[in-house]
């Protein structure tokens, strides 16, 4: 006869400490409580250390031949399953290795279930997270991720108390809006909005920070090195070739920027059809220029 343990736990943060608690049950009765505080992690290890440690402690019960683990947070469950491996995804891994060691026959399960639905097993658990109110009281050591968080988060401050006092900055930004029309923000997380959208292509990577920064071979930034000649746009419509004119009203380029959108989809779009827009003639020469349309 098979024998299941039910693991239902959750994982909540307060002033940088975070809080893991697994209830295990098996058939008719509760088994045991697992409570763990750990310091400056990131909610992603909380969750995967909550996992770890839940099946470290239930795969040493006996005759237990099956393990459901029920969590709110699925997507850190599929992350112990990733090809990148990760120091807490490592050692569930070695649990897991030892588990189904034991006998042919033993399996685990990953449930989801969003704290929304009130199911009561996972309100007994959430009420001990609730009722949890642990104060550090010794110094404690960063994770790798909460680290790289800090970090990250300093070199984005740090740079956008600099972006704020630099000259000209609105002149020659181009703000850009994702597609629910908000203005893009600095992240880092999931390589950011900006690498998402033409990270792919190296070309078109160059093509697109220069047309963002300004600092492409186009009248305007010539205009600044070389402030006595003229840089008179080809379409003979406009006195400088400037980065809003190129965009918008130029007709040597097709039209695929909408004045009312300015969305960074759109302006992938509109690079991707004008590869010869904040180019330099030279570099057109040497490169293959093969980018997908979809």
């Amino acid at each position: 006869m098979i024998s299941t343990a039910i693991d239902v736990m959750n994982t909540s943060i307060k002033n940088n400490i975070a809080t893991a608690v697994s209830y295990t049950h098996i058939p008719n009765r509760f088994l045991s409580k697992i409570r763990h505080h750990s310091a400056f992690v990131m909610s992603m290890e909380a969750e995967l250390f909550a996992i770890r440690y839940s099946i470290n402690q239930t795969s040493l019960i006996n005759n237990i031949s099956k393990i459901i683990v029920i969590t709110d947070s699925i997507h850190a469950a599929r992350k112990i399953f990733d090809i990148s491996p990760h120091p807490y995804t490592t050692a569930i891994l070695q649990d897991l290795h030892t588990f189904f060691s034991k006998n042919s026959i033993n399996s685990i399960e990953f449930w989801e279930s969003p704290s929304c639905l009130n199911w009561h097993l996972y309100k007994t658990v959430n009420r001990e997270l609730k009722s949890s109110n642990h104060t550090s009281i010794f110094l404690y050591k960063m994770s790798w991720d909460y680290s790289k968080k800090t970090e990250y988060n300093d070199i984005c401050w740090n740079w956008k108390m600099t972006f704020q006092v630099l000259d000209n900055k609105s002149c020659h930004f181009l703000n850009l809006l994702d597609d629910n029309f908000n203005e893009i923000e600095l992240s880092y997380a999931k390589e950011g909005l900006w690498l998402q959208s033409f990270g792919h292509s190296n070309s078109l990577c160059t093509w697109a920070t220069r047309a963002i920064t300004n600092y492409a071979p186009i009248g305007e930034y010539r205009l600044r090195f070389f402030p006595r000649k003229e840089f008179k746009c080809l379409c003979s419509c406009y006195p400088i070739k400037l980065q809003r004119h190129i965009l918008h009203d130029c007709s040597k380029f097709n039209s695929y920027w909408n004045p009312g959108r300015d969305s960074l989809s759109y302006f992938v779009m509109f690079l991707k059809a004008n590869p010869l827009a904040f180019a330099f003639n030279d570099s057109l020469l040497t490169t293959n220029i093969n980018w997908p349309y979809s």
